[in-house]
């Protein structure tokens, strides 16, 4: 029997950290791509540290000449998104740092197996769902973006002037019969523009949106706080800390609530397992808990280069199931079709909708009129229902 009470932690990063200004460059890249054609092959990935952004990886596109035009462009969208982000540094500047593009054409060994409808490569990859919350996601990590996402809010409407772009948060919430019911501790790294500025200061301008962030009643006097804990924090960013694709997984995903297969999310696109196969394990997990087959639910599903069907599916209910697990394994395999081909009709992932997720989580988001954040609806519980 699993435990019901225990404290966990989970943490987040800010759009402006270095491994997440990356992300989003990747992904920017991939939604330009797909925005010209929505079957572009795209890995992309990116290293950022001092006035510098490097770009490499393999891209394909039908149209030749158009992928000559976006080659072009591809130190635009860098620079966009280091914009967005608002990174005005003197030694990390949107306008003035250097951009190396060393992008090339998609392998044609690797494309001969997508070609024909396969994974783009062979993984194990794993969704996630929990009744814990109203996002159906674990508490520690959605509250730890939450928090993050606000301050960003502030920060860029002019609300809060003095913070930076790149920051951290990490929560260590106290469960008692399995459900969150506090916080213990709440950590909060945030850069900021002067070194006058003690973490005294910062405390002052961050609680109040902590506070309002997380759900009534959660701080106590006995939760500890760890604003700034090393005092000045002015230089941030990859001036402060090179900054690659990838490197954020856990972020990215559940916070260390569930497993994780290995494989990164952003600069790839959707024929790529690692990515859209994860976002369905997501929706099959997701759907399981909202159809109230179980309180917490955990897919994992496999596959092999150049082979269409998944090789395993596997269901994990942690004994809160109200059918077994080997039924709900046969239920999302009658639900939707797990091939890759399968998954991206199903939840329409050859578009541009990616650079949004690249900060602030992949799962735990509202679905968008767009088509983004599709395998976070709940529109398949009555199909599993139907199929137990």
């Amino acid at each position: 029997m699993s435990r019901q009470n225990f404290v966990f932690t989970s943490e987040s990063v800010s759009e402006g950290h270095p491994d997440k200004v990356c992300d989003q460059i990747s992904d920017a890249v991939l939604d330009a791509l797909l925005t010209d054609e929505p079957n572009a092959r795209v890995a992309c990935e990116t290293f950022a540290t001092t006035n510098l952004v490097v770009i490499g990886g393999e891209i394909g596109l039908e149209n030749k000449g158009r992928l000559h035009q976006e080659m072009e462009n591809i130190e635009q969208i860098a620079r966009g998104v280091i914009r967005d982000i608002g990174y005005e540094q003197e030694k990390f500047h949107w306008a003035t740092c250097k951009v190396k593009n060393v992008l090339h054409e998609q392998s044609a060994h690797i494309s001969q197996g997508v070609d024909k409808d396969g994974a783009g490569d062979q993984g194990i990859m794993f969704g996630y769902a929990t009744d814990e919350t109203p996002e159906l996601m674990p508490a520690p990590l959605l509250y730890s973006h939450a928090i993050l996402r606000r301050l960003a809010e502030v920060r860029k409407s002019g609300a809060e002037p003095t913070l930076g772009p790149d920051a951290k948060s990490q929560l260590s919430v106290r469960y008692e019969n399995g459900k969150p019911v506090g916080v213990s501790s709440i950590v909060l790294s945030t850069q900021h523009k002067f070194e006058s500025q003690t973490s005294a200061d910062i405390r002052q301008i961050v609680e109040p949106y902590i506070r309002e962030i997380l759900p009534e009643g959660w701080i106590s006097e006995e939760t500890e706080w760890w604003v700034n804990p090393t005092g000045t924090f002015v230089i941030g960013g990859p001036d402060g800390d090179a900054g690659l694709t990838g490197r954020k997984i856990i972020v990215d995903t559940y916070g260390g609530a569930a497993p994780h297969g290995g494989g990164a999310f952003s600069g790839k696109d959707p024929t790529k397992v690692d990515r859209s196969a994860a976002y369905a394990a997501r929706y099959l997990a997701k759907n399981v808990v909202a159809a109230g087959l179980a309180q917490r639910c955990v897919i994992q599903v496999s596959y092999a280069i150049g082979v269409a069907k998944p090789l395993s599916i596997y269901a994990d209910t942690f004994g809160t199931g109200t059918v077994p697990e080997a039924e709900i394994e046969k239920a999302v395999t009658k639900a939707m079709d797990l091939t890759p081909r399968g998954i991206r009709e199903h939840l329409q992932l050859n578009r541009p909708i990616y650079r949004r997720t690249a900060a602030y989580g992949h799962f735990g988001r509202a679905p968008e009129a767009d088509g983004g954040f599709s395998w976070e609806r709940t529109d398949l519980a009555e199909a599993l229902k139907a199929a137990l």
